[in-house]
């Protein structure tokens, strides 16, 4: 994932973001792909996404097309709120 010059550099968004109710759990791997989990529905979307700055495109298997934005922390991707989960201490 590269800089963008309009966006300034692209930030991390790899790890686990949570809703505040913990439905909605998506992973953002490393490799570029990410993994969706809805209530005990595991893995119920899965695809590709990249990063321009604070702007988040996904790419699900199936062809269908999403955004979100990183904004304070504070993922918003299309109608949902997640949040940055952090391991236990």
């Amino acid at each position: 994932m590269t800089a963008d010059s309009a966006h300034g550099p692209d930030i991390d968004v790899v790890g686990m973001w949570v809703t505040a109710d913990g439905h909605i759990r998506q992973e953002l791997r490393v490799d570029g792909r990410y993994d969706e989990a809805r209530g005990t529905r595991a893995s119920a979307y899965t695809g590709r996404y990249t990063v321009t700055g604070s702007h988040i495109d996904y790419v699900d298997d199936t062809g269908f097309t999403a955004t979100g934005d990183v904004r304070d922390g504070v993922l918003h991707h299309e109608h949902l709120v997640l949040y940055r989960e952090r391991p236990a201490s």
